[in-house]
């Protein structure tokens, strides 16, 4: 897997390339997934990382998914978000630079879901500081984003709340519905489902499908 320039030293990453087809739709949307936390063992061949992974590139779009910081090859030391962010934000820059797609469909699963929401606001918000003016969020998914254990409350409200967002989770703890609220985000529970979603992935999939096709989209 390449290993690309990163502020940290390097970043493994695993992209996943389609060939253009004319009967493929989505050759111009890139997903860009964020795995868990590396301090809990979080890699980004999670399962459910790898279930949005397939999910992507069944469906014809561009897959990136990468290690954060200190996770396998990549280098450097876990940053509690901010450098992960950064992480996050140099891969889509590489991206830039190896694609004219400039869809982008963004999934992060836990500690990967509360990153993937600060950089859809730095997407929103601050383009030119990044060099990513050109880019435009078609969906997000925010799979049991870890709101409860870092401070989300200065992620832009008004920018996000323009889109059709989606957070899927096992349970709706209380602030992780006033974090919904605020964001104006649509919110699916698949029942009975442990953190992980072992057993349910393939309901998890389904559930990513209806956001992204579906009549509700």
């Amino acid at each position: 897997m390449p290993l690309i320039p990163a502020p940290a030293g390097v970043l493994e990453v695993d992209a996943l390339w389609q060939q253009d087809n004319p009967n493929n739709p989505n050759t111009d949307t890139v997903a860009l997934l964020c795995h868990p936390n590396p301090l809990f063992d979080g890699t980004m061949n999670n399962k459910v990382v790898t279930t949005m992974y397939r999910f992507a590139r069944d469906n014809g779009m561009h897959v990136i998914r990468f290690n954060f910081r200190g996770v396998g090859q990549s280098t450097g030391e876990h940053d509690y978000a901010d450098g992960e962010v950064v992480d996050a934000m140099t891969v889509l820059q590489w991206i830039a630079e190896q694609t004219n797609a400039r869809k982008l469909w963004l999934g992060g699963f836990s500690f990967g879901g509360y990153v993937t929401a600060r950089v859809a606001e730095q997407v929103l918000e601050a383009p030119h500081i990044w060099g990513l003016g050109d880019f435009e969020i078609t969906k997000i998914a925010l799979i049991a984003p870890s709101v409860e254990k870092n401070d989300s409350s200065d992620i832009a409200c008004q920018p996000i709340k323009r889109l059709r967002f989606m957070a899927m989770l096992m349970k709706l703890p209380d602030n992780m519905q006033a974090f919904a609220e605020r964001l104006g985000i649509a919110v699916s529970i698949v029942d009975g489902a442990g953190h992980f979603f072992h057993g349910r992935l393939s309901e998890l999939k389904g559930l990513l499908e209806k956001h992204t096709f579906g009549s509700d989209a």
